[in-house]
């Protein structure tokens, strides 16, 4: 970790947190010191996060209840999992990691997630969602397998809780009868849009039910004054059932159907009901489950924030308009290119005009995947299913045999989550669903959990599927137009941020399935490149050709299926080919091309670029690039060395 502080001048401003030595303090203070101390953790997050950027109405919202967490519960041996993970900035500054926030999602700087190996404190790696309950579940069964003693808390919200993997754990553990284990639901009717679906609807309707068991105790004192016995008796085993008074107090009682002891809902921003709320919670655990339902509000207690949580969802260092802000041109008489994600946006909904069977579906990232755009043009056809991949990818297979052309919008790193329905349902029946795979490739702040780097490699073993990579936001356009209507499974990986700023071409055409394009010729090396790499692959080849090296140049377009009669002719008239992706090397691109020239005998060298077996790191996304090998500089200098190397063998 970088030798990085907070301002030495402002530590005046956080008084409780200069003194704080150990988290284990926290739980000696009283309900004033708690309530000062979450006024202090807000306002460093407010100073620190609109310097740094991250993550920033959601951890709003958790303050009181990170503050009231550490005052009940000791996290050196108790075991929380905070899930999503973007919410637990608080838990990092009374961590100890306060002072470091200042390299917060930046390179060796702090993480936006939790790490195990950054704070004894982090007990489980997540930036996906709806893990938390099944994690602690198997840390629960873990310490009493192991004869062990302590509380394993998961902690669900920001819309996690639409997943169905939330629910397959919560069936467990209430069958189990987990014993000191409590499921927190951060219930913010929000995840990054707001909260969709029938769940969310009952949630809000057990609002109506939180005195259920104030009225139970009154019902029963009120019972034991009746004088006729007969009566008496009957009113008891209703209440005692508990399922008539339940079922009139709280309609459904989904958890304790499953097996969970609810209390709630509390106020998530009042200090002394979280702590007594907890400490409730904490007692009763040792007998089953407890699911303990906080309410709290996105962006709480800074005005911006409440009024547009999504705006302030993730935003840019000391800005607020978070890829706008990285858009900008620093030229201000030449307007900056749009990002990737508004061209698919705007072109799905051209298109759509034109076509009512083309409709879209997104797993609660409507705005993060431009298909907000389309919903506003197209309302009844646009679906957000909640947090929720599997359920998208077989919805749109369902829609699909019924004739329409459904189009998955699903950031690369997510679709991972939908890896069987894809195969299942969608690729062995051959049917016309488009995945439009939004940051494809590196990522920058967001780290290892959010690289999309595996995409070419999970999907292109699947049978009938696609898979396209464009080098512009031109190219993209067709791209679109092509996967929509070539009657088979298609996938187009693209990255986050702004596009080239080429001129877009009218009208759309479908472009010739796996068939190439020649940009430049050269007879020393082909350099065969992939979607964000065909840019860097030529910048390589003039900075090669100062050096008197001829490079031929290949935008492959597919990776699935490929240009096999241009490869091979290119790879006999060179003998050197170079591989460029942005993806991982094993079983990526590099790899179907080595397959390739392996099928068809060609033993020419091969030297394949991309991201080898590691995990990358959050950072810069051109620093990551530049140590990857990915931009143009290092794309030439492997060039010389790999050319070096193959005349001298």
């Amino acid at each position: 970790m970088g030798e990085y502080f907070v301002n030495e001048n402002k530590l005046s401003d956080y008084p409780l947190l200069k003194s704080l030595t150990a988290p284990l303090q926290i739980r000696q203070y009283n309900l004033k010191q708690l309530a000062a101390l979450a006024r202090e953790v807000r306002q460093f997050l407010i100073d620190s996060v609109c310097e740094t950027g991250g993550h920033f109405s959601s951890n709003m919202g958790t303050v009181e209840l990170t503050v009231a967490l550490f005052h009940v519960f000791d996290f050196l041996t108790d075991r929380i999992v905070w899930d999503v993970g973007h919410q637990a900035y608080s838990h990092k500054v009374l961590t100890g990691r306060w002072k470091q926030f200042s390299t917060l999602r930046q390179y060796n700087g702090i993480s936006g997630f939790l790490k195990r190996d950054e704070s004894p404190y982090d007990h489980f790696d997540a930036g996906h969602s709806s893990t938390s309950i099944s994690a602690a579940l198997g840390m629960a069964k873990a310490r009493d397998l192991q004869k062990q003693d302590f509380a394993c808390i998961a902690l669900i919200g920001d819309g996690s809780m639409t997943a169905g993997m939330a629910f397959e754990s919560l069936n467990q553990a209430g069958y189990i009868k987990a014993k000191q284990f409590l499921v927190i639901l951060n219930d913010n009717d929000m995840s990054i849009n707001p909260n969709v679906g029938s769940l969310q609807g009952y949630l809000n309707h057990i609002v109506s039910g939180q005195y259920y068991h104030k009225w139970q105790d009154r019902i029963e004192k009120a019972i034991e004054a009746i004088p006729i016995n007969n009566l008496r008796r009957l009113l008891a085993r209703l209440v005692n059932d508990g399922q008539a008074i339940k079922r009139i107090a709280i309609p459904g009682l989904l958890f304790e159907d499953l097996g969970f002891r609810y209390i709630g809902p509390v106020n998530g921003h009042d200090i002394k009901t979280l702590t007594r709320s907890l400490a409730e919670a904490k007692e009763k655990m040792q007998d089953g489950p407890v699911l303990l339902h906080v309410q709290t509000k996105k962006g709480y207690g800074y005005t911006p924030s409440e009024q547009n949580p999504l705006k302030w969802h993730g935003i840019s260092p000391s800005d607020t308009a978070f890829e706008e802000a990285e858009q900008a041109s620093a030229d201000p008489d030449k307007p900056a290119p749009p990002s990737y994600t508004k061209v698919f946006g705007e072109t799905l909904t051209a298109l759509a005009d034109k076509d009512e069977r083309i409709v879209g579906i997104s797993a609660a990232m409507l705005d993060g995947t431009g298909l907000n755009i389309f919903q506003k043009a197209h309302p009844d056809r646009c679906f957000d299913v909640g947090i929720a991949e599997q359920h998208a990818i077989t919805f749109a297979a369902g829609l699909a045999v019924q004739g329409l052309r459904p189009v998955c919008a699903i950031y690369s790193t997510f679709l991972q989550r939908g890896f069987d329905q894809v195969f299942h349902d969608v690729c062995l029946q051959n049917l016309p669903v488009t995945f439009a795979l939004d940051r494809a490739g590196l990522v920058g702040a967001d780290g290892p959990t959010h690289h999309g780097l595996y995409d070419i490699a999970y999907l292109r073993c699947l049978p009938n599927i696609i898979l396209m990579a464009p080098k512009d936001e031109d190219e993209f356009r067709h791209m679109l137009f092509t996967a929509i209507y070539s009657d088979h499974p298609a996938a187009i990986r693209y990255p986050r941020g702004s596009a080239i700023g080429v001129p877009l071409r009218d009208p759309l055409l479908p472009m010739s399935i796996g068939k190439s394009e020649l940009l430049l010729e050269g007879s020393d090396i082909v350099l065969i490149a992939l979607g964000t790499m065909v840019h860097p692959a030529l910048e390589a080849a003039r900075n090669l050709e100062s050096d008197g090296i001829s490079c031929a140049v290949i935008n492959a377009r597919f990776a699935k299926p490929l240009d096999k009669e241009m490869i091979t002719a290119w790879a006999r008239k060179t003998g050197r080919v170079a591989t460029i992706e942005e993806g991982c090397l094993p079983g990526g691109f590099g790899s179907a091309i080595a397959e390739c020239l392996a099928d068809a005998g060609i033993r020419a060298a091969l030297l394949r670029c991309g991201v080898s077996d590691h995990l990358v790191q959050h950072g810069p996304t051109d620093k990551l690039l530049q140590i990857e090998g990915l931009n143009g500089e290092e794309i030439a200098n492997r060039a010389r060395t790999f050319i070096n190397y193959s005349q001298q063998t």
